[in-house]
């Protein structure tokens, strides 16, 4: 590279210092490829390229002068070295965190007569339903009579006929089911409910078309539902992470899941030749997971069987991405219980429940069985129908499925229990089986998305309007404080150990790495910086940023260049201080499914350093954010505690917390945000109004710039 190539903005120009009567003038170019050290020396007024020993020795000496005058300017290219060193491994993140939720697992009962455990499953069901499932639900959605609408003449084949039908889950929002039912019906027949898992070709796999045909040839109606986001209904808007936007105005997403499989029953439960007594459900993965919420919370079904659907919550945070969807670890559906219960619920009801030894998906046998069956089986037994309670390990073959032999099974237990003749092989039906486009039902361009629903449900936020002042504005601050903490779970905590990691001393620059020990036992790691001649009281600048501390550099090098102490900061899930890379959501939805928050844990820990900040700079500490989650959870800390920081100053962040479903912002992205009943209940402005008087200033918010496809700032 010539020197002229070299762009006047990436060149760190060195002090100079008269060495002999020379003058030696060092410039770092930066460039895309390379980073090379261009030195000159002017002797008497002639110039010469140094050999490289010289420069490395002239580099040294500038350097040792640099530092024994007590200079500190930086660039970000030269801080970033040391921005690049995690401070703890995602394992140990990751093992913290896997201590701190055992603690919110609360253990099965033992269950001690018929009656206790009666009452208690009825609160729970109760709980459930009314405080998890359908916390923010309009009643009148929740209560509705199914709307099936059939699309199209039957197509009858050999012994049966399949009906295509779309049903509306919620006003608006619309599914495909298939209903395969005998030719002939006499009298009452049993049916079951399908339900799919997280299957590419939705209701249209093959294993599913088998299954269902072959209850329609055994005499049994079959109902087919297909899921938002699979098959047909592979849309955009329609992902399940799109669920979080449902969370985030207040209804919790679980109600949305919930609603769309519970209609299949009622729908069954309506058609006149079936008999109510005999109602069963069935599903693999996914819908294993839906058959074991609906079937333990709807007394209606009576005979259930699961394939490969759930394990308790101790075994999820040991296995995260086992239950990595955001039904499955619906906000506060483990809070106070898990699937545990759920199975015991179930109890005396027949209940079959298929994993596989081999599972390449999740929840493998022997690792579920101890809590998914063994621990239930007393309850069982309490009812005297210790029988009722069947597990089948699955072999052959041994991965995730629902194929022939784990269908052999199924077919048998309904059979039983439905009091049918015994089914001992499957009916060949493989020249029956349909292309998806044959049986596509046709969801519209006009039909909601789940993003689509969250922004309707948004329509209907009304906020009080923020007093102006007096009396009426201190009582609105001091209860919508309260109101924040509630909604994001905030339980204080302190710094119980700021461990030094690592330091070094560069250039005039001095660094240490810590660890911060916290009293709930999880931690936070960051990298503090400061000039050698920069004062012992110098003003303190907590700096966080979406990337992580990594990212940090421009805004470290700005403030360690304004003589500042400074502290890069990666808070829980975030940056180095991830549990899980590169990607830590599962981590964040088992602490929100726990009934805590992981924004009301970030938020804790900023506070708790920030007062570790004051008392060892003795100086309140300003808070530079860059990215929306960084800027919100700045912003909310000031609400906690709104004498704490000097200023907080953000970049990239949000004007409203609308933006997370307009852009739409992907889930994943920023999980925390998408708290349960924050953007119901708050919106930026409110927020910082609560935060007051803290000066908080935007510099560049993200609606005015240019965003990534994930919706966060370029």
């Amino acid at each position: 590279m010539s020197r002229s190539s070299i762009n006047r903005s990436e060149r760190l120009k060195v002090p100079r210092h008269r060495m002999g009567g020379s003058q030696v003038i060092a410039r770092l170019a930066v460039n895309s490829t390379a980073v090379k050290l261009v030195m000159m020396v002017k002797l008497r007024g002639k110039t010469m390229r140094l050999s490289k020993w010289m420069v490395e020795s002239a580099v040294f000496a500038g350097a040792l002068l640099a530092s024994a005058a007590g200079v500190g300017q930086t660039t970000p290219e030269t801080v970033q070295p040391f921005l690049a060193r995690p401070v703890q491994a995602a394992d140990v993140t990751a093992f913290e965190l896997q201590q701190y939720l055992s603690h919110r697992i609360t253990p099965l009962p033992t269950p001690t007569s018929v009656n206790a455990w009666t009452t208690q499953r009825d609160n729970l069901r109760k709980h459930i339903l009314e405080d998890v499932a359908f916390h923010g639900w309009p009643d009148e959605w929740v209560h509705s009579a199914p709307n099936f609408q059939q699309v199209g003449e039957p197509d009858v084949r050999n012994g049966y006929r399949v009906t295509r039908f779309r049903y509306e889950v919620v006003p608006g929002f619309y599914a495909p089911a298939l209903l395969y039912a005998p030719d002939e019906i006499t009298g009452h027949v049993p049916a079951i409910l399908n339900v799919i898992g997280h299957e590419p070709m939705g209701n249209a796999a093959e294993y599913e078309q088998k299954r269902c045909i072959n209850f329609a040839k055994h005499g049994i109606i079959a109902l087919s539902l297909g899921w938002t986001g699979f098959g047909e209904m592979h849309l955009k808007g329609d992902d399940h992470d799109d669920a979080a936007g449902l969370d985030l105005v207040g209804s919790n997403a679980l109600g949305f899941f919930y609603l769309g499989m519970r209609r299949g029953l009622d729908y069954l439960a309506s058609l006149p030749q079936v008999d109510t007594n005999r109602l069963g459900m069935t599903g693999l993965s996914g819908g294993g997971w839906q058959t074991i919420v609906l079937s333990s919370t709807d007394n209606r079904v009576a005979v259930s069987t699961e394939v490969a659907g759930f394990g308790s919550y101790a075994f999820n945070i040991a296995h995260p991405v086992d239950t990595d969807e955001i039904e499955e670890n619906a906000t506060d559906l483990n809070w106070g219980s898990d699937y545990t219960y759920l199975v015991a619920m179930r109890a005396p009801r027949p209940t079959f429940l298929i994993h596989n030894a081999e599972d390449d998906c999740c929840f493998r046998s022997a690792l579920v069985k101890p809590d998914n069956y063994e621990r239930i089986k007393p309850f069982f037994a309490l009812y005297g129908k210790p029988d009722a309670l069947a597990w089948y390990q699955s072999s052959d073959p041994g991965p995730h499925n629902y194929q022939l032999v784990n269908r052999l099974h199924a077919y048998a237990f309904f059979a039983e229990q439905f009091h049918l003749p015994a089914i001992t092989a499957e009916i060949p039906s493989s020249t029956e089986i349909k292309s998806p486009e044959e049986l596509s039902v046709g969801i519209t361009p006009n039909d909601l998305t789940i993003t689509g629903l969250a922004r309707k449900l948004e329509e209907n936020i009304v906020r009080p309007a923020i007093p102006a002042s007096g009396d009426a504005h201190n009582s609105w601050v001091l209860a919508q404080r309260q109101k924040l903490k509630d909604v994001i779970r905030f339980v204080p905590v302190g710094v119980d150990q700021a461990w030094r990691m690592s330091s070094t001393r560069h250039l005039a620059i001095q660094t240490l790495s810590y660890r911060f020990d916290l009293s709930n036992k999880l931690s936070a790691t960051g990298i503090w910086l400061k000039a050698d001649d920069a004062a012992e009281a110098a003003p303190a600048t907590i700096i966080l940023n979406d990337k992580g501390y990594e990212a940090s550099g421009e805004a470290v090098s700005r403030h360690v260049n304004h003589g500042e102490q400074v502290l890069a900061l990666d808070l829980i899930f975030n940056g180095f201080t991830r549990p899980q890379i590169p990607d830590s959501t599962d981590w964040e939805t088992l602490v929100a499914t726990s009934g805590d928050r992981a924004l009301g844990l970030e938020v804790a820990q900023l506070i708790a350093v920030a007062k570790w900040v004051r008392t060892a700079s003795d100086s309140r500490a300003q808070i530079e954010t860059d990215g929306i989650r960084s800027g919100v959870i700045a912003t909310v800390a000031a609400a906690m505690e709104p004498d704490l920081f000097s200023r907080i100053t953000t970049h990239h962040a949000m004007k409203s917390l609308g933006y997370l479903l307009q852009a739409p912002v992907a889930f994943r992205s920023a999980p925390d945000l998408f708290c349960l009943d924050l953007y119901k209940e708050f919106d930026i402005d409110s927020i910082v109004a609560v935060a007051a008087p803290t000066p908080i200033q935007s510099m560049d918010n993200i609606e005015d710039g240019p965003m990534s496809a994930a919706g966060t700032a370029k």
